[in-house]
């Protein structure tokens, strides 16, 4: 190759990359319009809606009362639950098989399995908690059977989030614990773990993410579509203080509350529908932010 054909394949290569800038933007635009289309769309059917009347009524079959109490306080029963059950194992799952698992077929085999599960569609999972904890563990349609289910659709998430943020901690970190004496636990607890922290949040965040709006596992382990209370508070005025019978209460949520008011014909429920997705993406962005500031809260306290 030649001087002039080098140079004319730079000039090709500056103008591909042109192209594909302009391509990529352009399509980051299109999607963020058609996102913005939407949320303008439903905030100016719903806003006239949102009222502390329609946050602090049940549900009604009358469009004009009809709130959404009981459903975004199943969302906050459900999320806390899930996020309890499902961080704690997913990241203890993610140390144990990036950090002290042996390599071999037993190990792959879990590997390529929690890769598989991390894309099964989220049915599935609702009818293995109909099976598992409905029907075999006897919790029945309740709030802990819900939490649980959607704590297995987001495990595999975030085990694997959790290993992939332990790779990219540099393994200089481990050799300097190493070399002052630390064990292998106290390497992983003060040094690799909380540099990978901000990468586990991540994955976290993607994972409640999805699990906020899931409504078909929901369903199959019996969430109702229409109720009138509200499981039992954690918090009593007597002695213990503290009680979970609430965990065994019949509950719904938001999306399949918003589900309900969608299916029906009176334009009314149009209206709630939409309040409701407000209120939905509204805990959504707050959860969110929540688990952004505490990752980067753990980011300015790295220090490689």
């Amino acid at each position: 190759m030649n001087e002039k054909q080098r140079v004319n394949r730079k000039k090709l290569n500056k103008s591909l990359d042109k192209l594909f800038l302009i391509l990529g933007f352009s399509v980051t635009l299109l999607a963020l319009g058609i996102l913005l289309t939407l949320i303008l769309d439903i905030v100016q059917d719903g806003w006239g809606r949102l009222n502390l009347d329609f946050l602090t009524h049940f549900p009604s079959r009358k469009p004009q009362e009809a709130g959404i109490l009981s459903a975004w306080v199943g969302t906050l029963w459900i999320m806390t639950l899930t996020s309890v059950i499902a961080f704690p194992l997913g990241v203890m799952a993610g140390i144990y098989l990036e950090e002290y698992a042996p390599q071999n077929r037993i190990t792959n085999l879990i590997e390529i399995n929690i890769a598989n599960l991390a894309g099964v569609p989220s049915i599935i999972y609702g009818l293995l908690g109909l099976g598992l904890f409905v029907r075999f563990m006897h919790m029945g349609r309740s709030v802990i059977s819900g939490g649980a289910t959607l704590a297995l659709l987001i495990l595999p998430m975030i085990i694997l989030s959790t290993r992939e943020a332990l790779r990219a901690v540099p393994f200089s970190i481990r050799e300097a614990a190493y070399a002052i004496g630390a064990t292998k636990w106290q390497t992983v607890r003060h040094q690799v773990l909380p540099s990978a922290l901000p990468g586990i949040m991540t994955g976290t965040i993607l994972a409640m993410s999805r699990a906020i709006g899931e409504t078909a596992p929901l369903i199959m382990i019996g969430a109702l579509t229409y109720i009138a209370f509200l499981p039992a508070p954690p918090l009593q005025s007597q002695f213990p203080f503290l009680h979970l019978n609430g965990l065994f209460d019949p509950f719904t949520v938001l999306p399949i509350q918003i589900f309900n008011w969608v299916s029906r014909p009176q334009k009314g429920f149009f209206e709630d529908a939409a309040a409701g997705i407000i209120i939905l993406l509204g805990i959504a962005f707050l959860m969110n932010a929540v688990a952004i500031f505490l990752r980067t809260r753990y980011q300015k306290k790295i220090r490689w």
